[in-house]
């Protein structure tokens, strides 16, 4: 059973997702997509720098599923960052992905001029081209920074969560300012023994349920949509198997501990790290980028 969250325009998003990222294989990506619709999922996140927006179109397309009960994400990359080039990166993902609208649009990277990407997306806003606008990996610097020179108000902040990475502060700054958190990688995939962490395996077996389950739902359960991705159809259904159980305030409280406090996957604040970030353009063939 799908479970939505308003968002501070009143649009409706769905917890739970579908991710495509290092699915780069369009006839790999599609089949993904074809069979996570198969098993419900209505919410499907892809980017252009993931370079499967095709793929992701063509299963909607060869779908029977309404257009309306659809949530389609996509990103504009640093390399689309600036007005006209996001004006232009839009419509290029829209013609890729066989749609007449996106349904969520954000700014993946807070790098190169993301001011100018950000003015223009109010105005496809504006314009009824994207129904809800956002951003990706804005720590609460950055987001503070851009709310202090927009009035507009983005609708979602797509970062970094996981029990290893939980970012309480920037979650409160969010809520306060009425931003609905998404989780991508929301099992930092598997690194630093993530699957294999005591408290979670306990968690999981007290409710019969798997960790990667007990993770998705400890981050629904704090109103948090998350994007898992799979080519596996058994996972898939694993993963949307989450609505029929419920964590306890103690199973929060064990889980809190797991905290690092540090990132596992990104941290666009290291140089090297935002090197690696336009070197990308280059050369996507990376473990750990979103």
């Amino acid at each position: 059973m799908q479970k939505t969250i308003r968002l501070n325009n009143d649009i409706e998003m769905p917890l739970e997702g579908f991710g495509v990222f290092q699915v780069s294989d369009l006839d790999e990506a599609k089949t993904a997509v074809k069979l996570a619709l198969k098993n419900g999922y209505r919410m499907l996140d892809t980017a252009s720098s993931y370079k499967n927006e095709e793929a992701v179109g063509a299963a909607i397309s060869e779908s029977d599923i309404p257009r309306e009960e659809l949530f389609v994400t996509t990103k504009a990359y640093v390399n689309e960052m600036g007005y006209r080039r996001t004006i232009q990166a839009f419509y290029q993902s829209l013609n890729k992905l066989g749609l007449n609208y996106i349904d969520l649009y954000l700014i993946h990277m807070p790098l190169g001029d993301y001011y100018g990407a950000y003015r223009a997306m109010i105005d496809l806003y504006k314009a009824g081209k994207v129904r809800a606008i956002g951003i990706s990996n804005f720590d609460a610097s950055k987001l503070t920074d851009l709310l202090y020179n927009f009035d507009f108000i983005p609708q979602v902040n797509q970062i970094e969560h996981h029990p290893h990475f939980q970012r309480p502060e920037l979650l409160k700054l969010m809520a306060e300012r009425g931003l609905h958190a998404e989780a991508w990688a929301p099992f930092a995939e598997g690194m630093n023994g993530m699957f294999e962490e005591p408290t979670l395996e306990e968690i999981a077996k007290k409710h019969g349920k798997s960790v990667a389950q007990v993770i998705l739902r400890w981050n629904v359960q704090q109103g948090i949509s998350v994007i898992p991705k799979s080519v596996h159809e058994n996972r898939m259904q694993e993963n949307a198997d989450i609505w029929d159980f419920e964590l306890s305030s103690d199973e929060f409280e064990a889980i809190s501990k797991l905290d690092r406090k540090r990132p596992s996957m990104l941290d666009t604040n290291k140089l090297s790290e935002v090197e690696r970030l336009y070197d990308y353009l280059n050369n996507p063939v990376v473990t750990s980028l979103d």
